[in-house]
């Protein structure tokens, strides 16, 4: 029977066994395969590393999404970049308040495909009106963009390929050109323990950007090798200082059930080992 082999790291591999191969060809951009395997449900995975599963997609979607949105607590224009599956502009759209979506994608194929493949993830997201959906790619537009947004999310692959100019310097910095006063970044930033490098280095380009900086964390069954690594930004600190109280009147309030996401989660996510602690704070040689 045949078995998928992510190609992440050089010394350590995870396999999945493929019970139905769905898809698996070669897009414009990179190669994409989806498949189902009978732990995990369908499996999509670009150039060989997989990037969302559909039984714990959800813990990376509300995490990337919910606390942002609920952090700022009137965000009204959300920006995605990546998130080519639908799964995290499902969980936006969940949000009533927020009145504009712009998601900018490089794969169009990518989207076709998970609609396809994929449907729960995106839930019918992609025909919400809010939405405009833009096929570019994510640093070109944040650099000449003239909208401004409240919050962005980075759903980024991996720093490799496509990916890999979404955890640069001008990246970040193009983020912080569109982002409304008082507004906040985050992004993926992959398994800190095995991953420590790519941590460190969006560390140091935030903390030249942005006012408030900092990481928050959830573990992702899929993403092997410990806790994932979720990069903060703003120019507010008080942001990521929201008091107990106020989530949970604001999660209240936009009435959405969560698998994973609760105020208490939010609050804690926040509160990181001290190892990464040590390595995001070291100063630079």
């Amino acid at each position: 029977m045949n078995k998928f082999s992510e190609t992440l790291y050089d010394a350590w591999e995870q396999q999945l066994r493929i019970d139905e191969l769905l898809y698996d060809s070669e897009t414009e951009h990179q190669r994409l395969i989806i498949f189902r395997n009978a732990t995990f449900g369908r499996v999509m995975a670009l150039d060989g590393i997989v990037q969302t599963t559909e039984r714990d997609e959800f813990i990376y979607h509300e995490m990337l999404a919910h606390v942002p949105i609920l952090a700022h607590g009137n965000a009204r224009q959300v920006l995605i970049i990546g998130g080519g599956d639908g799964g995290m502009l499902r969980e936006v759209c969940r949000h009533r308040n927020v009145a504009e979506i712009t998601q900018v994608e490089i794969d169009p194929r990518v989207v076709d495909m998970c609609r396809q493949y994929l449907p729960n993830h995106s839930a019918g997201a992609f025909d919400d009106g809010r939405l405009e959906l833009v096929f570019a790619d994510g640093l070109d537009y944040v650099r000449t963009t003239e909208s401004r947004f409240d919050v962005i999310i980075s759903d980024s692959t991996d720093p490799i390929g496509p990916g890999e100019s979404l955890f640069s310097a001008d990246f970040y910095a193009g983020c912080r050109r569109c982002l409304n006063p008082g507004g906040a970044l985050v992004t993926q930033n992959g398994v800190v323990f095995i991953q420590m490098d790519e941590v460190v280095a969006t560390a140091r380009h935030l903390k030249r950007i942005f006012d408030d900086w900092h990481f928050y964390s959830a573990a992702v069954p899929t993403y092997v090798g410990g806790i994932m690594a979720f990069g903060w930004a703003s120019d507010n600190a008080d942001l990521r200082r929201q008091p107990l109280e106020v989530l949970t009147q604001r999660f209240a309030a936009a009435a959405i059930n969560t698998r994973y996401y609760t105020p208490e989660v939010h609050q804690a996510a926040f509160a990181l080992p001290r190892y990464m602690l040590a390595a995001i704070n070291a100063p630079e040689e």
